[in-house]
C-alpha cells in the first residue's frame, strides 16, 4: 500500500513497484487525482485520509507492506499532522498484521538543534520504528530530480541569478541523491526480512556544499560561471523570502527547506548496503543526476512535481452555485461566445492554457497579480505546468489547480493564490442546436467575511478587460489554430 501516491516520490514509486512484480494499492484523499495516471488500471485505489483512522484501517486490510510517503510541509501545523498521521498508520498496520513499514525521511545531523522540518521527519521515523511492525526509515538529504522542490529551488536560483549574494549556509556540506537511487532503495525495502528495523542514511557518491551544487549545475546547464558574494547576516528566514520571489517554490515550503540546509546533512555511514545493494550501475553522481533531470524538463517528460500534492480541498467538494451547495453569498462572472473554430481546436487552446502559453488576457495584470501573491507568501504564477499541451487532474497550473477535467468539454481550475475567499475558473466547450461551437467561461468567488466582499467589488471593474479579454483571445486563438 502506498500512502502519498499523488505526491512527488509516491507518484514515481508506484510504477516502479509494479515493474518489480508487486500488487499495489493506492490510498488517496481524492482518488480522482489518479484517474489519468498511466498505471491507474494496474492498481487498486482506495479513498483514505491519515486524519481519519477508520479509513486507513479499512484501506490497510490485506496489505503486507505499507509505504508512508505523506508530508504536510505546506501546512503551518505540519508537525502535529504528520505525527498523528504516523501514529494512525502505525496502529492500523499493527492491527492489520502488516509485515513491513517503509518511510522516507531526512538525514539527522549529530548533536544539533534541528529545524522543525528535520525534527518532524525524525519524529515520524521514531513513531514508525516503535510501532511493533518491522520498519525501515530511509533518510535522505537533497533529492535531485526533475520536479522536486529542492531541485527546482536550486535550478531557478542558479539560472536566474548570474551574481548571487549568499548566506553562510551555502558553504555547509550536503550529500545529494538522485531520485532514481531513492526509488531503488524504496522498491527493495519491500523485500527486507523481518529482523531489519532501523533508520538508514542514503546518499549519492558526492559530498558537496550548496555553493558547489549551484556552480556545478551551471556547468551542466551550459551557463556562465556564477559570481557569489557571501553575506553572513543573511538569515534562513530572509533567504526564504528571496527564494519565494525568485523561484516557483512558495515561502511556506522554502522556509522549512532552507532551515534544514542550515545543518550539514551528510550520511553517517553506508550501512544500508548490508541490506540493500547499490544499483547495478552504481550510485548516480551529482552531475549525471542534473543531466537526467534537465533532459526530462526539456522533453516535457516530468512524471511528478512537488506541486502535485494539493491542499485540503478536494475535487469532490461541491462547487459554490452547484445544486448541493449549502453556503452563503457567491459571486459569478459568466461569459460565452460563438466561434467558427471546431470544438477540437477550441479545446486544444483551453487545455494548453497557462505556463508558457499564458492566460490570453492583459499579461501585465496577470503578472502584477502573480507578484503580489508571491510577496504575501502565495504560489504566484511561476509553478507553470507539467506538459505544454496536456493537463492532468490534480496538477498545479500556475496559481491554479486542475480540480475537474472532462475532456473535451470542461476544465475547472481552483485558485491557490492568497485570497479572502475561494475562487474557481471554468472553461468549457459546447455546441448549439445548429452545430455551432460555443465557448463558455465562468469565474466563481465565494467571499470570506467583509474583506472577501470588498475584494470582489474592488476588482469587478477590471473583469471586462481580464475575463472579456480571455473570451476574445481564446476564441481568436482557436480560430487561428483551425485556420
Amino acid at each position: 500500500m502506498v500512502l502519498g501516491a499523488t505526491g512527488y516520490v509516491g507518484g514515481r514509486l508506484v510504477p516502479q513497484l509494479l515493474e518489480a512484480g508487486h500488487e499495489v494499492r493506492v490510498v488517496a484523499r481524492s482518488p480522482e487525482k489518479v484517474a489519468e495516471e498511466p498505471w491507474r488500471d494496474r492498481v487498486e485505489v482506495e479513498r483514505g485520509d491519515i486524519t481519519d483512522p477508520s479509513s486507513i484501517e479499512a484501506a490497510l486490510t490485506g496489505c503486507e507492506v505499507v509505504y508512508y510517503l505523506v508530508h504536510s510541509l505546506a501546512r503551518k501545523d505540519f508537525v502535529d499532522v504528520d505525527r498523528e498521521g504516523a501514529k494512525t498508520v502505525a496502529e492500523a498496520a499493527k492491527t492489520a498484521g502488516a509485515r513491513r513499514l517503509v518511510y522516507l525521511g531526512g538525514i539527522v545531523p549529530d548533536d544539533e538543534e534541528l529545524s522543525p522540518h528535520l525534527a518532524s521527519r525524525a519524529e515520524v521515523g521514531r513513531v514508525l520504528l516503535d510501532s511493533g511492525v518491522p520498519a525501515i526509515v530511509l533518510q535522505a538529504a537533497v533529492i535531485i530530480g526533475s520536479g522536486s522542490a529542492s531541485f527546482e529551488m536550486l535550478r531557478y536560483l542558479t539560472e536566474r541569478l548570474p551574481a548571487m549574494v549568499t548566506p553562510r549556509w551555502v558553504r555547509n556540506r550536503i550529500q545529494p541523491i538522485a531520485i532514481r537511487d531513492v526509488l531503488h532503495y524504496l522498491v527493495h525495502a519491500a523485500d527486507l526480512p523481518s529482523d531489519v528495523n532501523g533508520a538508514f542514511d542514503i546518499g549519492g557518491p558526492d559530498v558537496l556544499t550548496y555553493l558547489d551544487m549551484m556552480r556545478r549545475y551551471a556547468v551542466v546547464a551550459g551557463l556562465p560561471r556564477r559570481a557569489v558574494v557571501p553575506v553572513p547576516v543573511l538569515t534562513p528566514w530572509l533567504s526564504a523570502q528571496w527564494v519565494n520571489l525568485v523561484t516557483p517554490v512558495p515561502k511556506a515550503i522554502a522556509v522549512p527547506l532552507i532551515e534544514s540546509l542550515v545543518h550539514e546533512v551528510v550520511c553517517h555511514d553506508h550501512a544500508i548496503a548490508e541490506h540493500i545493494p547499490d544499483p547495478e550501475a552504481g550510485l548516480t553522481h551529482y552531475e549525471h543526476a542534473v543531466e537526467l533531470a534537465l533532459s526530462r524538463i526539456r522533453n516535457a517528460d516530468v512524471p511528478t512535481r512537488w506541486s502535485d500534492a494539493s491542499g485540503d480541498a478536494a475535487p469532490s467538494d461541491p462547487l459554490p452555485s452547484d445544486p448541493d451547495w449549502a453556503g452563503g453569498t457567491v459571486y459569478e462572472d459568466k461569459r460565452e461566445q460563438l466561434t467558427d473554430a471546431s470544438p477540437e481546436a477550441l479545446w486544444d487552446v483551453i487545455e494548453s492554457i497557462g505556463g508558457e502559453h499564458g492566460w490570453y488576457s492583459f499579461p501585465l495584470a496577470w503578472s502584477v497579480r502573480g507578484w503580489a501573491d508571491r510577496l504575501v507568501g502565495g504560489v504566484g504564477l511561476r509553478r507553470g505546468r507539467r506538459d505544454p499541451r496536456r493537463l492532468h487532474l490534480g496538477e498545479a497550473l500556475d496559481w491554479w489547480r486542475v480540480e475537474y477535467l472532462d475532456r473535451p468539454r470542461l476544465l475547472r481550475l481552483r485558485a491557490e493564490m492568497k485570497l479572502p475567499g475561494r475562487a474557481w475558473l471554468e472553461l468549457g466547450v459546447e455546441s448549439d442546436e445548429d452545430g455551432r461551437t460555443i465557448y463558455r467561461q465562468r469565474a466563481v468567488f465565494e467571499p470570506h467575511g467583509l474583506a472577501g466582499h470588498a475584494y470582489w467589488k474592488g476588482i469587478a471593474p477590471f473583469h471586462g478587460v481580464v475575463f472579456g479579454g480571455m473570451v476574445r483571445n481564446i476564441t481568436g486563438a482557436a480560430q487561428g489554430e483551425a485556420g
